[in-house]
């Protein structure tokens, strides 16, 4: 078992060179046991495909074996993020920079409080950052912070790293932004996902007894002339259409018009679903892995401050900010392991081992260490505090904006229609 506690020189000594990954692959298990149904994500059925589930075959120990997409890599990122955030804001890794939106200023969209850069779905580049204004009321990508991450590049990072650092170890593409498709990419340092092995695919039923006894045929509903999102069943009360006739009455994604089903009334005869009835699995497997080269890739010309490096200072600040952005990657594997696996409605895994990371060699040898909660927060301060000595410090809190009036608008008027359309 593995014994030796991740810190920052061995990180250092990987980032540096010495290793080609850091991985994490740990077994899980249903929460209810060996044989409990789970049920993965399911997607568009394309072709031929008699599932709504992503399977395919993959080779184990030199046999096929049938295997189930239970979690996504997009997804797992989005919780590897969701978990920093949890922790940032509890106060143990509020050492990075993030951008958030504050809402609060209007009262009928108070309830979105504040968005961050670890929650919209392009991260930094997304449209809801781009539309927001500092407290100026200048937009954000003419800001300083803004105009430093539009100029960002792989071989040029230093304004993602001290304005978003976590996008650079998730994934960023600047699609949004007056480059368009030709905006910055920047790819994945950490990617992880959950798959489940051996599967066995089963039914799901569903029915619906309606406690008052409406049946399908009790009558009519029409739409009432008095405010179109009521309902009648009174034909002097309903409304008309150009000829006429009463209007029956509709709700989008709901049941047949006229029907009691449309107002959520009625019985639903038992139904059997195979496309989508969940499966069972010998056991699920979530591997991680961090790239050490994806790291390496990142190049920083100048510090924080925007000074240029010199070549005999530009080794160690280069260092320093790539070993900072994998101890916040390890931070991100670590809280998302203590956040548990309640990936969705009965898709509760638990782990059947300790989470162990793997420093995967150049010439393949592994070697195993440990990380804990309290340790991954020592490591990502201590690494956090060598950057800024190199001149590649973060500014902790957050980079705060407002939605701009348009984007507020927008919002409200989108609220309002999908109101009108229920």
């Amino acid at each position: 078992m593995a014994s030796t506690v991740i810190n920052l020189s061995l990180l250092e000594d990987a980032v540096a060179g010495q290793y080609a990954a850091i991985r994490s692959i740990t077994r899980l298990q249903p929460a209810g046991g060996a044989g409990d149904k789970v049920f993965p994500p399911t997607y568009v059925k394309e072709g031929r495909s008699t599932t709504k589930y992503a399977v395919e075959n993959r080779k184990i120990d030199g046999r096929e074996v049938m295997t189930v997409l239970l979690d996504s890599v997009p997804s797992q990122a989005n919780r590897m993020e969701e978990a920093l955030l949890d922790g940032w804001r509890r106060g143990e890794l509020n050492v990075f920079p993030l951008i958030e939106v504050d809402f609060s200023e209007y009262e009928d969209l108070a309830d979105l409080d504040r968005l961050t850069s670890l929650q919209t779905p392009h991260r930094i580049a997304d449209a809801l950052l781009r539309d927001s204004v500092d407290h100026d009321g200048v937009p954000f990508r003419q800001t300083d912070y803004g105009r430093a991450f539009s100029e960002s590049r792989t071989n040029h990072a230093t304004g993602m790293f001290r304005t978003c650092p976590t996008a650079l170890i998730f994934g960023c593409w600047d699609s949004t932004g007056p480059k368009g498709g030709l905006g910055s990419k920047f790819q994945r340092c950490v990617v992880s996902e959950i798959v489940g092995y051996d599967v066995v695919f089963g039914v799901k039923t569903a029915s619906r007894i309606d406690p008052t006894g409406i049946e399908r045929k009790a009558g009519t509903v029409y739409e009432s002339k008095s405010d179109p999102n009521e309902w009648t069943t009174i034909i002097a009360e309903a409304a008309v259409d150009a000829k006429g006739n009463p209007k029956l009455f509709s709700r989008k994604g709901a049941g047949d018009k006229g029907t009691p089903a449309v107002i959520n009334h009625g019985n639903i005869p038992p139904s059997i679903d195979a496309e989508a009835g969940g499966v069972t699995i010998d056991h699920a497997i979530q591997t991680t892995v961090l790239s050490l080269p994806g790291l390496r890739r990142l190049r920083f010309q100048t510090d924080v401050k925007g000074q240029r490096l010199d070549d005999s200072a530009r080794p160690a600040a280069e260092l320093a900010a790539r070993t900072a952005l994998a101890a916040l990657a390890l931070a991100a594997i670590v809280y998302l392991r203590e956040n548990d696996y309640d990936l969705r409605s009965r898709a509760l895994l638990v782990p059947t081992e300790p989470l162990v990371f793997q420093f995967v060699g150049r010439d393949g040898l592994v070697e195993e260490y440990t990380l804990d909660r309290e340790g991954a927060v020592a490591l990502l301060r201590e690494a956090a505090r060598k950057a800024e000595a190199a001149g590649m410090g973060w500014t902790p809190g957050p980079l705060s904006l407002k939605p701009s009036p348009k984007l507020a608008r927008l919002i409200q008027v989108s609220r309002s229609t999908v109101a009108g359309a229920e």
